[in-house]
């Protein structure tokens, strides 16, 4: 399994409350939720790092293969 880093994060109640509910109705957890959603952010910006053929799959194309 790809190594996975950990930070605090701080968010108003309501985003929090709004993330979990989300998060909830989808059967994720809250931490799954908001890494689907920044993995979709990073994707739709063009911010993706592009994989080279000796790493093979990046952690995020493995990630997205564990969701659902």
């Amino acid at each position: 399994m790809a190594k996975r880093d950990s930070f605090l994060l701080r968010l108003d109640p309501r985003v929090m409350e709004a993330v979990r509910q989300w998060a909830d109705d989808e059967m994720r957890s809250i931490n799954g939720q908001i890494e689907y959603l920044l993995r979709g952010a990073v994707k739709e910006a063009g911010r993706l790092p592009k994989k080279s053929d000796e790493e093979g799959p990046s952690a995020i194309d493995d990630a997205e293969s564990d969701e659902g």
